[in-house]
């Protein structure tokens, strides 16, 4: 099934999510599942091969994290074929994303993404994270299944701002990785997040490093 196909679908997702997004916002991000399922047949883009379940286990497990993000610059660790880090894009305007990943297939697909979703608040980086040196850093670090917790702060912890955030998606409550992390970096809140048509936990962890107060 197209994903275009689909719009009852997410726009009662996002009702069970309690997120409102505008007409022309939804239409957009059912283009871009259409148009990673198109390129994911040739690019191998995302592991789910399904065209059915895109809504539910790209548009709606991106956007159950809306409410955590806060604004300014977001860096996607390992965005593949975007996820989160596109559907944020659509859905906030204001958000400066840049989609980091190794594989210059990805990041093709994604440079095409941001031109044909007419998405000027994406930029993309072809590139390892831990050899990554922007002119800025990020208030925000998002990783959707990138590694363990500490790898993901180790090797990500020269791009964030000084009050930034590190945002981890998860499946089940990570335990034993919190408990890993470096001395210096605190998971400040885990959150539960329930996904409309996605079976399993899934949850979110915020983390900062230990002396950010606020």
């Amino acid at each position: 099934m197209n994903p275009q196909c689909q719009p009852e679908q997410l726009e009662a997702g996002l009702a069970a999510l309690g997120i409102d997004l505008s007409p022309t916002v939804r239409e957009k991000l059912l283009a871009y599942a259409t148009l990673l399922t198109k390129w994911n047949r040739t690019f191998n883009l995302t592991a789910l091969r399904e065209p059915s379940l895109a809504v539910s286990h790209h548009l709606l497990d991106s956007a159950a994290i809306l409410p955590y993000v806060r604004g300014g610059a977001l860096l996607d660790v390992g965005s593949g074929g975007g996820l989160p880090g596109v559907p944020l894009a659509v859905a906030r305007p204001d958000l400066r994303v840049t989609l980091l990943d190794s594989n210059s297939k990805k990041t093709a697909f994604l440079r095409q993404a941001a031109i044909e979703l007419d998405l000027p608040n994406i930029a993309v980086h072809c590139g390892r994270v831990e050899q990554y040196r922007p002119p800025a850093k990020f208030s925000a670090i998002v990783s959707r299944a990138f590694s363990e917790l500490a790898d993901f702060v180790i090797l990500s912890r020269h791009l964030l701002a000084a009050d930034g955030r590190w945002l981890a998606m998860k499946g089940v409550w990570p335990h034993e990785e919190i408990a890993r992390l470096p001395a210096d970096v605190t998971a400040e809140s885990v959150h539960g997040l329930v996904v409309p048509g996605v079976g399993g936990e899934r949850h979110l962890v915020v983390m900062r490093a230990a002396d950010v107060q606020n």
